[in-house]
């Protein structure tokens, strides 16, 4: 059996899975550290699966290479073209998007074709760069996340305090793809290349992580110690976080009474906060079920190392690898069937099908018409001050330097000041 130890240092993830799947008879990195070509003993390369078996998974890694590709990069153009959806929560998608986008096109295309066949044909620089990648894109999609998540308890739970604008929200997400750079940045320096020849002249390329101060068994405790850094940070730690911000959210929206009569516009604004926790709670549940069995297998054949030896564990990888991969598929889904307007945004963009319909897009409110007509933020109740004499004075910013100012304000403005002023001059007022 195994230690944990063990564990760690023998498996790099999904990116260096193949690893796994040497024979005991096969041969020894460690011993040919220094050469790039080695000759085996067996005849052919034994990790070539059946021609049917490569179809039936080329069509399940192609589907989802092309949902991924396609919805997440269809999730940007909704939020970047459309102004009503430039918010805090939809900037963080856009950058889960970015990364699952990324990760689709960038890395699964090329680490499938490695673990059909257990050779990499695309090069050294690339054997770097694609793992560099993987591990970039898997930590700005946990930390977006994060961030995501924190937001949301910030503006529910403490709704007080100032929210986050435009520019910090892309400085949040600056920092989540250096912070992403700085944990994949030794891929690219211990990622290698290693070639093996066979009898019947066949050559195999691995692409496969050479870490520095091995022991006698292979074992590095660098590796050892980033691989544990890298499962914490990118798994343990935010499933805790999201379970606690969520969880605390859930109980301010759905636990907490309000006093009095609610009146229908808070109603909706607390109806619109559910809708969002509750996309972004799918989100993250959806998240952890997808990346639970590859860290499960993992555990298991630490303890069993002989499974490993099996004949049927490349195909059972190879499903765990599509269903953490996958991940990267789901949410432009969740996001058109949780949420109207990205619904509609879905719609916009296939109107050139026959079958799509496209609902006309609702007006804008009055909070909604004052805000954007005038630039400011808040609800127009906030652009009127009461006086003492209980009077109701408009903002500077709202009046007009001609005549009363009538032509410059909305309509309902201008039909309560005439009504108000006409009232209290009756009254002996002055306005």
């Amino acid at each position: 059996m195994q230690s944990v130890e063990n564990y760690f240092n023998t498996t790099a993830y999904a990116w260096n899975a193949s690893l796994l799947w040497f024979d005991n008879y096969t041969f020894d990195l460690t011993e040919d550290a220094n050469n790039t070509n080695s000759t085996d003993l067996e005849l052919r390369n034994q990790f070539i699966l059946p021609w049917w078996r490569q179809m039936i998974w080329s069509l399940l890694f192609a589907g989802m290479i092309v949902v991924a590709t396609g919805g997440n990069l269809i999730v940007i153009w909704i939020v970047l073209a459309h102004k009503r959806m430039r918010t805090v929560t939809n900037y963080f998608l856009v950058n889960l998007s970015i990364a699952d986008a990324m990760v689709s096109t960038l890395n699964v295309t090329f680490n499938y074709t490695y673990m059909l066949n257990s050779h990499w044909p695309f090069g050294t620089l690339y054997c770097k760069i694609c793992q560099f990648i993987a591990v970039l894109t898997i930590c700005a999609s946990v930390f977006t996340l994060m961030a995501i998540s924190i937001d949301r308890y910030m503006a529910i739970v403490n709704p007080l305090r100032p929210r986050m604008g435009r520019r910090a929200t892309l400085c949040v997400a600056v920092v989540i793809w250096i912070v992403g750079a700085i944990l994949s940045f030794p891929m690219l320096l211990f990622y290698t290349t290693y070639t093996q020849n066979f009898a019947n002249g066949e050559v195999r390329v691995i692409c496969y992580s050479d870490w520095p101060n091995r022991d006698d068994n292979g074992l590095s405790f660098q590796e050892y110690l980033y691989n544990v850094i890298f499962m914490i940070l990118t798994y343990f730690l935010p499933i805790g976080s999201m379970t606690f911000t969520y969880a605390r959210v859930g109980a301010e929206l759905w636990g907490s009474q309000s006093i009095g009569e609610a009146t229908a516009r808070q109603l909706e604004n607390i109806r619109s906060k559910r809708r969002v926790v509750k996309m972004m709670i799918v989100v993250v549940v959806i998240f952890a079920v997808c990346w639970l069995p590859f860290h499960v297998y993992f555990i298991v054949t630490s303890y069993l190392p002989d499974i490993t030896n099996e004949p049927y564990i490349q195909e059972v990888f190879l499903g765990i690898y599509w269903l953490a991969m996958s991940n990267s598929m789901y949410n432009p889904i969740i996001y058109c069937w949780m949420n109207s307007r990205f619904r509609r945004g879905f719609a916009q963009f296939f109107s050139w099908c026959p079958w799509v319909r496209v609902t006309p897009e609702p007006s804008l409110s009055r909070s909604e018409a004052v805000t954007s007509r005038y630039s400011c933020t808040g609800s127009p109740e906030a652009n009127t001050r009461i006086s003492r004499n209980g009077t109701v004075r408009i903002p500077l910013h709202l009046q007009s330097t001609r005549g009363e100012g009538n032509e410059r304000l909305p309509g309902h403005l201008v039909r309560g000041r005439r009504w108000r002023n006409s009232h209290l001059q009756g009254k002996g007022h002055v306005s």
